[in-house]
């Protein structure tokens, strides 16, 4: 695995005139937001080894590499997901690469279920903490010393600083932002009313398909972690009707502006 992040990690540097400080995982809805890099380098997926290749609805599969308010970025357009088929590993490769890139801070985003009734859709959620429902690990297997340590702490994974940024950064721009625990399943499916009941218990307030994975290996590889998630729907049973993928890319596509708004309000103050 070493080798294959090292191989990955020069081929993307041979691209690059600058170290790239911040990692952003787009989730649905913030697609647009590398649209509005400076000077922007894209490298697509299927150009790096060993990158697995997204292939969820409206994830473009490339890197987007440039300036953010001030800021050197490499986002992923395009994150990786367990139903597509990715093991845990090959899901968290790009953040090991990122990791040996020189990033220092990754902001992940996210489309979410509400699962706590004082939210709404289109609502955005700071996440402070996670609970894992997938029933793996990325670091299951014999680890590699280079990446980070055999065990390490969970405690802090949703950094406490860049957490301050983000609340400074809602009321700066008067973009509301709820602060809740987020619960990741793998999906594809949706999750059954009794399900949800279940998570409420557990002490979740939002449920998606992705982010438990990456925060996980951002934490062993000693990167600093923000979390924000757009609640494109609320979660099955919350309100008596039946879900569907199509009501939660619009809501994300019509939340999208303000989504944007609040992430690169929050990368302006990361210092």
């Amino acid at each position: 695995m070493y080798e294959k992040i090292i191989g990955a990690t020069e081929y993307i540097k041979s691209k690059l005139e600058k170290t790239p400080e911040i990692g952003i995982i787009l989730g649905s809805g913030l697609q647009p937001l590398a649209e509005e890099i400076k000077e922007p380098i894209i490298i697509d997926y299927k150009d790096v080894s060993n990158m697995p290749f997204a292939s969820a609805p409206g994830h473009i599969a490339r890197f987007v590499c440039g300036e953010i308010e001030g800021k050197q970025v490499i986002c992923m357009q395009g994150r990786l997901h367990g139903y597509e088929g990715h093991q845990p590993e090959d899901i968290v490769f790009p953040v090991r690469v990122m990791k040996f890139l020189g990033v220092k801070t990754l902001v992940l985003t996210n489309a979410a279920g509400g699962i706590n009734t004082d939210y709404s859709v289109g609502d955005f959620m700071m996440i402070t903490d996670h609970i894992n429902f997938t029933g793996k690990s990325p670091l299951t297997g014999k680890n590699d010393d280079r990446i980070g340590p055999r065990f390490h702490d969970m405690t802090f994974t949703y950094t406490p600083s860049l957490q301050e940024i983000a609340r400074k950064a809602s009321q700066k721009t008067g973009i509301k932002l709820h602060e809740g625990v987020y619960i990741g399943v793998n999906g594809p499916q949706f999750e059954t009313p009794a399900e949800i009941r279940a998570f409420r218990t557990l002490g979740a307030d939002a449920v998606g398909m992705s982010t438990v994975f990456e925060a996980i290996e951002a934490a062993h590889c000693s990167i600093n972690v923000l979390g924000i998630s757009m609640i494109t729907n609320m979660a099955a049973g919350i309100i008596m009707k039946e879900l569907s993928g199509s009501e939660v890319n619009e809501t994300a596509d019509n939340r999208s502006e303000t989504f944007r708004k609040l992430v690169k309000a929050i990368i302006a103050e990361i210092s």
